[in-house]
């Protein structure tokens, strides 16, 4: 008799549905290594939540990420400077030192804030849909629209008069040149309403 060759299946490919499948519904940024972190530079920080996830803007869930962000907001060579709760997402301006202070602040940030909120919130497992989006803000006019972006950032999407938003605010006192004077000395664009009055 000849032998028969068996089936076997097979990995790979271009077939429809192959491939690891992908455990949010939003986005995602990508996993590869990042790049060395520059410290002069201060960085604007997105980090999403799953869909499904609860609202933010309720003052008790509030409450609770802030106090985990004045927990986590100046260590080892990280520090969060401004921020912005949002419905679904949070906006941060951060500074490292080096990557590594960097990443192990931002975990550290991560995992504090994400435990608060799932307390807050009644909840239980994953809540942040995945790796936090950052990017670095290399000159003050960069700077100054990301942290206008960030504070004001209801009152820009949500067609608003002017006001200072409650659900945002600043904690550690920056160190960068960038985010102590530099922003302020350009003229791209406003300043945020928070400013308003310290610069009349």
């Amino acid at each position: 008799m000849k032998p028969r060759q068996l089936s076997f299946p097979t990995w790979g490919g271009s077939r429809p549905g192959a491939g690891r499948k992908r455990r949010s519904l939003m986005p995602l940024v990508s996993h590869k290594m990042r790049p060395e972190h520059v410290a002069r530079f201060p960085l604007h920080v997105v980090m999403r939540l799953e869909r499904g996830g609860p609202g933010l803007r309720t003052k008790h869930v509030f409450a609770a990420i802030r106090e985990a962000f004045v927990l986590s907001a100046d260590r080892e060579g990280f520090r969060l400077v401004h921020f912005s709760v949002q419905g679904n997402h949070l906006h941060l301006i951060v500074e490292g030192d080096d990557k590594r202070s960097l990443s192990r602040g931002m975990r550290a940030l991560t995992v504090r804030t994400a435990r608060a909120i799932n307390r807050a919130a009644g909840r239980r497992g994953r809540l942040f849909a995945d790796s936090y989006f950052a990017r670095e803000l290399k000159t003050p006019a960069e700077v100054r629209r990301a942290v206008r972006y960030v504070l004001d950032n209801r009152m820009l999407h949500g067609g608003l008069e002017p006001q200072t938003d409650p659900y945002s605010g600043s904690l550690a006192l920056p160190r960068t040149w960038l985010l102590r004077e530099g922003w302020r000395r350009s003229r791209a664009g406003p300043l945020p309403v928070s400013e308003w009055d310290r610069w009349d």
